[in-house]
């Protein structure tokens, strides 16, 4: 069976899938250490393992991979103004919604919705009272595990 990604890259939490058109990336979805791995299939996901790899290394590394034109004009709004929340640093929901004049549940939902989770890190928006949920994913278990996890390697420590 062939695999519904273009590659599936290791990750210190896990895997990583890509899913690109050849041209662009269309979505990077967080995927469990038992999934097998798949060599990039092409020069965008090729660009993106090395990036990913640089950034595991350093999280100070950036990522200037191109990215396919989706989401709502909404959720692009969210995505830009997560994308200027600096590494080390972190933000809440509410304050992004104060940002872009919108509520903390509507950013928190487009975070969620985010196809280009590390590239635009919404892992750095967190809730008012602690980590909040992830890759619209609340409680314990996996994917608050790499929230957990990437805040780490960027140097946020959270209660």
């Amino acid at each position: 069976m062939d695999s519904i990604f273009d590659a599936i890259l290791p990750a210190p939490f896990g895997k990583i899938g890509v899913r690109t058109d050849g041209e662009f990336v269309r979505e990077i979805v967080y995927l469990p250490a038992s999934m097998r791995l798949v060599a990039p299939a092409n020069a965008v996901t090729q660009r993106l393992a090395r990036q990913l790899e640089a950034y595991y290394a350093d999280p100070d590394a950036r990522f200037d991979i191109p990215l396919a034109p989706v989401g709502s004009a909404f959720q692009r709004r969210v995505w830009q103004a997560i994308s200027n929340v600096p590494r080390g640093k972190v933000t809440t929901y509410g304050a992004v919604a104060r940002q872009i004049a919108s509520a903390p549940r509507a950013v928190g939902q487009a975070c969620g919705a985010n196809f280009f989770p590390l590239v635009i890190p919404c892992h750095r928006v967190v809730g008012a009272s602690g980590i909040g949920g992830f890759a619209n994913h609340d409680g314990d278990g996996f994917f608050l595990d790499i929230k957990r996890w990437l805040l780490r390697h960027e140097g946020v420590m959270l209660a």
